[in-house]
């Protein structure tokens, strides 16, 4: 039996973007786009007569802001929901605010000259997002630093992607100050990347920051990868170090939790590698190849995964050697970091 397309509603104030968000959208057979609204009031009826599975939605409105009305939906009557922004210092803030709130992912609006290339992933971003488990409303459980913690000198790499925003602030909340050295592939945009790490600069015990070339690991270092034209490696040598190498895309992303991944393999066995949430594979073969080095690989759980993509794919491939639910998942990175004689039982 033929899955009926996820039927799509598009929220955004200039007639241009809904234009080619609709002409992006069409030949997909898999989305529907029932209708688009030039404001929240608009949205709110078309949302109830329309009954759509998915919603894009712009941050910047009038007579009612984006982040106002995400705020709203997701306490009243929760969707899905893909952002769409500016790549500026206030758009990236906003996308990071209405990740916080709920919104399944946030992209960034093209800006002029650059509308053929805009939303290349957007089909299969909608697609993901259509299906997402949605974090429920209310406050978050709150999560202390763990303390006590002695390091054997392992590193630790994570690559996430739809939903990593909320998994790393709750993963990086259980880290001690004097955590493990720690390198973070999360796929957004380079504004969005730099606004995500001072927001959890702010938020974290350990020192946390973008990325530098040639910047070596200690430990109580969490380094975001900056993305853009770069990905971001694992520099052999002693002690090992941050480099920030330019390249083409790998596998649709850039940066890529496949290349961090693989960087690494010559110390596999001073590495744990760990995939959160998000959709498509990067990652899993990279970790199998660490894996097969004698690193330690987890992998998100289902029911704690806003997109089971990453981590089922590496699940399935036998690169990750178990799952763990995101509120054991700090507890189960040090533990595999701990010094022996201070491991937990």
């Amino acid at each position: 039996m033929a899955r009926l397309p996820k039927r799509v509603l598009i929220v955004d104030d200039s007639p241009t973007i809904r234009g080619l968000i609709r002409a992006v959208l069409r030949p997909d057979p898999r989305l529907e786009v029932v209708g688009d609204a030039a404001d929240p009031y608009e949205a709110r009826e078309l949302i109830k007569a329309l009954q759509p599975d998915v919603l894009t939605l712009d941050v910047e409105m009038p007579r009612m802001d984006g982040l106002a009305f995400l705020e709203k939906l997701m306490r009243l009557r929760p969707l899905p929901v893909v952002m769409v922004s500016s790549e500026t210092q206030k758009g990236s803030r906003a996308a990071l605010e209405a990740l916080a709130l709920g919104a399944v992912e946030c992209i960034g609006k093209p800006v002029s000259g650059r509308f053929a290339a805009a939303f290349g992933d957007l089909a299969d971003l909608l697609v993901a997002a259509a299906g997402a488990r949605l974090r429920q409303p209310g406050p978050r459980r709150q999560v202390s630093p763990a303390t006590g913690f002695d390091w054997n000198g392992r590193l630790v790499l994570i690559g996430s992607s739809t939903g990593g925003v909320d998994a790393l602030e709750t993963l990086l909340a259980g880290y001690p100050e004097n955590c493990p050295p720690t390198l973070i592939t999360q796929h957004m945009p380079e504004s969005f990347l730099a606004s995500f790490a001072k927001r959890l600069a702010g938020r974290i015990a350990p020192r946390m920051a973008l990325a530098r070339e040639g910047e070596p690991l200690v430990q109580g270092m969490v380094a975001l990868a900056p993305g853009g034209e770069t990905h971001l490696e694992l520099a052999p040598g002693l002690p090992p170090r941050c480099r920030l190498r330019r390249g083409e895309k790998v596998g649709g992303y850039r940066p890529s939790v496949d290349v961090l991944f693989r960087s690494a393999v010559p110390v596999a066995e001073r590495t744990v590698a760990v995939l959160l949430t998000g959709m498509g594979r990067d990652g899993a073969a990279g970790m199998l190849a660490l894996r097969q080095g004698g690193a330690r690989c987890l992998a998100q759980d289902e029911d704690s995964s806003v997109v089971f993509g990453m981590p089922r794919a590496a699940l399935e491939i036998g690169a990750a050697e178990r799952a763990v639910a995101l509120p054991e998942m700090s507890a189960a990175i040090l533990d595999l970091c701990r010094a022996p004689d201070r491991r937990l039982a």
